[in-house]
Parts: structure tokens; sequence; C-alpha cells
């Protein structure tokens, strides 16, 4: 069952493996290349993981084409976003939350590698209303 408690340590995780890139290959890279590394990285701690995934999309009970695609979807339970930009912007946000949406996802990551202390500049964690209702 997930819980509140179980998506904090996932993200806690999560985020020691983009610290562990960074702090191994630090920022001015492509983001493909940091996303290579992030699957070897949460490989490595046994973290499960879908890489590139489709997204569906449903209409009225119809399931759509689509060519959207997450960059890594963490224990079925946590949409995560690579980014190699100087800034975040809203629409790297609408794209995330549209991601958590269509995957039934309670919450989603962002991490920017493109920064010089990822810790504190380079990941935000974003929840929707899906996440208010799991148990603490």
């Amino acid at each position: 069952m997930i819980t509140k408690k179980y998506l904090t340590d996932l993200i806690y995780q999560v985020n020691g493996a983009a610290i562990e890139v960074h702090k191994s290959i630090g920022a001015g890279l492509i983001e493909s290349i940091y996303h290579q590394c992030m699957i070897k990285e949460l490989s490595i701690r046994g973290i499960s993981f879908k890489s590139e995934l489709i997204i569906p999309v449903e209409y009225k009970g119809l399931e759509l084409e689509s060519d959207l695609r997450c960059d890594l979807f963490i224990e079925n339970c946590l949409v995560l976003e690579l980014k190699a930009v100087d800034k975040i912007i809203p629409i790297h946000i609408a794209k995330l939350m549209s991601y958590m949406k269509l995957l039934k996802s309670p919450i989603g990551l962002m991490i920017n590698f493109n920064v010089t202390n990822i810790y504190h500049e380079g990941q935000k964690t974003y929840v929707n209303e899906l996440y208010r209702w799991l148990e603490d």
C-alpha cells in the first residue's frame, strides 16, 4: 500500500541517486546523459522503474494514440522528470502534472541537473489531488 511515508522515503532515495549522479558527472551535460546515469544509479540501488514510459491517454473509454513519454516512472507511483536547463518554466511543470494525472500518480519529482547544488536548487516535489487521500 502506498502511504505518504512510503513516498517520502522513495523521494529521499531518488534524490540521493540524483545527487550521486550530479556529484559524479557535474552540470553542463545534455539531459539524455543524466537519464542514462539515473537509470544506472536507480538499478544499483534496487529501485524499480520504467524508462520512457508511453503514457496512455483515455477519452470516453477509448485509448488515444499518444506520444507522451515520462522520463522515469518509479515504483509505479512516482513520476520523475529530468531536465538540464537554465530554468524550469511553466510548460515543464504542466507536463509533469499531466503525466501524474494520466498515470494516476499522487506525486512527481522534477530534477534539474544544470545547477550548482542539486539538493538546494535542482529538485522540486509536486503533488496532486490523489496525494491528500493517502494514509500517513
